[in-house]
């Protein structure tokens, strides 16, 4: 089953989702009540647990799809390695082939 924040972010289906919304919970806890404990305003903490929460989630958003990108990029770059590694085995164009040439003319 399949939840949705504001109506439309799927969580269980969007990337970083699930994790933004637990970490800002998690923000907005700490900080509304950090806020409380320090000052005993309840409105101005309940503002700062907000205002927590939207920060902590969008920072962790971007740092996970940042990191999400990169991942991709690098799977992108070994699939394309492996499938020229795959073409080029055994051929001229094969870099294994004259780097171990190389070893045996250097002995």
């Amino acid at each position: 089953q399949s939840f949705k924040l504001l109506g439309f972010l799927d969580v269980k289906n969007v990337p970083c989702a699930r994790e933004s919304v637990l970490y800002g919970s998690l923000g907005s806890l700490v900080m509304g009540l950090g806020h409380f404990l320090a000052t005993s305003r309840v409105r101005r903490s309940y503002d700062i647990a907000v205002g927590g929460f939207i920060c902590t989630m969008l920072g962790y958003w971007f740092y996970c799809r940042y990191n999400l990108a990169q991942q991709r990029i690098l799977q992108r770059m070994l699939k394309e390695g492996m499938k020229n590694r795959v073409l080029f085995e055994g051929s001229y164009l094969d870099p294994e082939k004259e780097q171990a040439s190389s070893e045996r003319s250097d002995s």
